[in-house]
């Protein structure tokens, strides 16, 4: 609870504070991380559970796998080093020193809107990158440093992570599917030969990918290994051009409402990243949109997708990429306003764990967050916001609601009250000083 509603930096010397444990030993709190004593698997395991039973008994679960870069100061951090900015401009790529970590986020759909759902977090890795040898090491050394480079490349990683996933899931639902949504960072071979039972991957690919027809049966006994490709097939970059294929109008929800998508799909095409397995290419004509009022129409550009099950519907196909995005706003509430990465902590266990353990936190408020959905339970919204019913809580919203539930009393906090009561003057000369104000309403 304090990783959540602590008001200063999410340090562990922080969230000592804000339970008021900083008058006592303080050893044990630390020897939790250091010495890992426990489980980042179990401790997701209820977070994944719950997202689970909430679903139909048809339907899918749908996860989210992206990488995030926490930038650090200290050099001797375990896993930190020189990483390619994400936020750097185009024209020139910027290095900063930081961690990387792999995050795995279900979609959790809304009861109340169809296609709309929110990224949990049910899973986070540590990432790094193996430790170069110097110019004098041992070819035995350079050996060892390229097997790890192999190994340890994210990619590879988050392989691992959706097979673990995959037994996880099959504790709780064995017949339950799989739907692992990722960007073109993960669309590989890594990823896309080494999927497990029951699981479909929908991945993004280059618009000049080399795409293959599946290969005829031969008529006469050949010798040889068997043959994964067939006759080349144009580019999807050409397939979005050719005026033969025609447009399917699907319909997804996406950035507030429901969308009608125009996309062009090929079935049973093989890719050299897909191996023999048969696959789907989505052409996704972008839509068009305006920066304001009055302006030309601009499009963005046009996605291609690929999915390694030529039997999904385009429906379910769309809608789970789209959800992708969510756990871009995962990250973004991590980092902003939980924290992630603020702890001064540089070993090893240490730099593993305590990510870990604030982002459960924060994925136990998520569920806790939309169980009920209810406003009248929720802080008012402040004035210069709209008077119109937000379309769902905010994390923010829903840590100050956390907030004035353990702190209320204490404060002598009455939200009608206090919400309600105004001063005499419009411009008074000394203004009030409200404690409830300015814990509940922090990170607005």
């Amino acid at each position: 609870m304090s990783s959540l509603v602590g008001l200063g930096r999410r340090t562990v010397s922080g969230m000592l504070c804000t339970s008021a444990q900083q008058f006592t030993d303080w050893s044990a709190a630390y020897r939790l991380f250091e010495r890992e004593r426990f489980d980042r698997e179990a401790l997701f395991a209820p977070v994944r559970r719950e997202v689970v039973e909430r679903l139909g008994k048809e339907e899918p679960l749908v996860v989210m796998m992206d990488d995030t870069l926490i930038r650090k100061r200290g050099r001797k951090v375990h896993g930190a080093g020189w990483k390619r900015d994400p936020l750097g401009p185009s024209f020139c790529t910027n290095f900063v020193w930081g961690q990387r970590f792999l995050q795995v986020s279900a979609a959790l759909p809304d009861p109340y809107m169809a296609g709309r759902a929110r990224g949990v977090p049910i899973d986070l890795t540590h990432a790094p990158s193996p430790a170069k040898p110097g110019k004098r090491a041992s070819e035995e050394a350079w050996k060892e440093y390229r097997v790890q480079q192999q190994a340890m490349k994210v990619s590879s990683i988050g392989a691992t992570r959706i097979t673990e996933i995959r037994k996880q899931l099959d504790q709780d639902d064995a017949g339950r599917r799989l739907i692992v949504s990722i960007d073109g960072g993960f669309t590989n071979r890594a990823v896309f030969r080494n999927l497990p039972h029951n699981t479909v991957a929908i991945g993004r690919i280059r618009k000049d990918a080399k795409l293959f027809l599946a290969p005829e049966e031969a008529t006469m006994p050949r010798r040889g290994r068997r043959r994964w490709y067939g006759k080349p097939l144009p580019t999807p970059e050409q397939i979005r051009q050719d005026k033969s294929i025609p447009w399917e109008t699907v319909a997804a929800f996406a950035a507030g409402k429901t969308h009608s998508f125009e996309v062009k799909t090929l079935a049973a095409v093989r890719w050299l990243g897909s191996g023999d397995k048969d696959t789907r290419l989505v052409v996704i004509r972008p839509l068009a949109y305006r920066p304001k009022k009055g302006t030309r129409l601009l499009y963005r550009n046009p996605v291609y997708l690929l999915c390694t099950d030529p039997e999904l519907s385009l429906a379910r196909l769309l809608q789970s990429y789209l959800w992708r995005w969510e756990v871009e706003l995962n990250f973004r509430d991590e980092k902003t306003v939980m924290g992630v990465g603020e702890a001064q902590v540089r070993t090893k266990a240490a730099v593993e764990t305590v990510p870990a353990f604030v982002v459960a936190a924060y994925a136990f408020l998520l569920l806790a967050g939309t169980e009920e959905n209810k406003e009248e339970q929720a802080l008012p919204q402040p004035k210069w916001r709209t008077a119109e019913t937000p379309a769902r809580q905010t994390t923010a919203k829903m840590i100050g609601m956390f907030r004035s539930q353990l702190w209320g009393t204490a404060m002598g906090m009455n939200l009608k009250d206090f919400i309600t009561r105004k001063t005499a003057d419009t411009k008074p000369v000394l203004f009030e000083m409200s404690l409830p104000s300015a814990v509940c309403y922090a990170f607005r």
